[in-house]
């Protein structure tokens, strides 16, 4: 394992938000550009990335840097998103017009030109091969594009009813279908506030403890996963580092770590 540095990321009390419909766009856009340079590369070198933020909208460049390693072999991957949210805002439907609510969107190449366009691979992932698991708050615009892109949703009451290991097994089958493998997005407040305070954005009514790791647990199973990142730590409203410790855990789960 190597520990290559932080990507440069202008302090956003420092700047101007820019557009009210997708604040900071010009700031993130140069960001995730490096990390997906630094993600392809990683891929280049026959090596595992494994990203960590920040807020989700770096995701746009990790799945760049990957989709464009990929498509230099003429292949493409799938992607499984653990989050509470949806993501698939755009700046006309955002009622915060904050980036980190459109990477999804951004990825399927309905963001934002300038994200769309990141890695010169547009879409980044195809819908079809996208999962996204935990779901249980969506924005009421945001709903429409959810609905009719043909990305396959799995809300918490898909896991509340069928259980983590069937939403899993589907959600790898759809992700890995004629794809080269599979880049993980973790955001932790896919998990319940109980075991995850410390994230910007939570939600109740999510994940628990033990379906977070059989999730990653079955991810590692698969042997599909070509990168990982995980997003949303805020140390600053952590409550003794349940969250980042939490965080680690199921990094651990998703590169095989086993109970026995």
């Amino acid at each position: 394992m190597e520990d290559i540095g932080n990507i440069p990321v202008p302090q956003a009390e420092e700047q101007h938000y820019g557009e009210k419909n997708a604040k900071y766009l010009e700031e993130i856009v140069e960001t995730c550009k490096g990390l997906a340079d630094v993600v392809r590369k990683t891929l280049d070198e026959d090596l595992f990335p494994l990203v960590l933020g920040g807020d989700h909208s770096i995701a746009v460049g990790t799945i760049a840097g990957v989709a464009a390693h990929f498509h230099k072999q003429s292949k493409r991957v799938g992607m499984i998103w653990l989050d509470a949210h949806g993501d698939m805002n755009t700046p006309d439907s955002s009622p915060s017009g904050n980036v980190h609510g459109m990477p999804v969107a951004s990825i399927m190449g309905f963001g934002p030109p300038d994200l769309v366009g990141l890695g010169n691979v547009k879409p980044m992932v195809e819908p079809r091969n996208i999962a996204l698991v935990g779901i249980r708050d969506i924005d009421s615009k945001e709903r429409k594009l959810v609905k009719e892109s043909g990305v396959h949703v799995f809300t918490m009451r898909d896991i509340d009813e069928r259980g983590m290991r069937e939403v899993m097994s589907e959600a790898l089958r759809f992700a890995s279908d004629e794809t080269a493998g599979i880049a993980v997005s973790l955001d932790m407040d896919l998990v319940d506030p109980t075991d995850a305070p410390g994230v910007g954005t939570p939600v109740r009514g999510g994940v628990t403890y033990r379906e977070a790791h059989l999730a990653l647990e079955m991810v590692a199973d698969s042997d599909a996963m070509v990168s990982m990142e995980l997003v949303e730590i805020n140390p600053v409203i952590d409550e003794h580092n349940t969250t980042a410790l939490l965080g680690v855990e199921l990094v651990l789960s998703a590169l095989g770590k086993k109970i026995l």
